[in-house]
């Protein structure tokens, strides 16, 4: 069954990679994520300090870089 097994061959080769592009899509997904986790919190931070009148710490500046997930 020649036929059965090039199928077969074919259908996990087609998974394995559906498998790697996802987890490279997950991998870019996480590192967006973080980015932004770190940007609210550096927010939430500023926020925090102008609330008690004191002056914020200065933001990083954002560059076009920074919203490419990939």
């Amino acid at each position: 069954m020649p036929a059965a097994d090039d199928a077969l061959t074919e259908r996990v080769l087609d998974l394995e990679i559906r498998s790697a592009y996802q987890e490279r899509t997950i991998e870019a997904l996480d590192a967006v994520i973080r980015d932004f986790t770190r940007r609210v919190e550096l927010l939430e931070s500023a926020l925090t300090e102008l609330r008690r009148g004191s002056s914020p710490q200065p933001l990083e500046p954002a560059s076009e870089d920074d919203f490419s997930p990939f």
